[in-house]
């Protein structure tokens, strides 16, 4: 997991454009948008977190540096 690649993607595109992307990997396509990545996991790993930023930024107002904070406060949770 990149985060300037997450950040780039959530200055880049909308959400719909994100969830276009995600889809299109699950399908085994390459997505119709530029996402940094070593492979398809890391590139979806992005995705996933691009999406969840941007969401939780509209949920809770937040500005990109909170709510990225949050996502990545999330994961290390998710790891301990």
């Amino acid at each position: 997991m990149k985060i300037p690649a997450i950040k780039k993607l959530i200055e880049s595109y909308s959400v719909a454009q994100l969830q276009q992307a995600e889809n299109e990997l699950y399908d085994e396509q390459l997505p119709s948008i530029e996402v940094e990545g070593e492979d398809e996991g890391e590139q979806l790993t992005h995705i996933i977190a691009a999406l969840w930023i941007k969401n939780d930024m509209v949920a809770s107002g937040s500005d990109l540096k909170t709510s990225l904070r949050n996502y990545t406060q999330k994961v290390r949770k998710s790891i301990d």
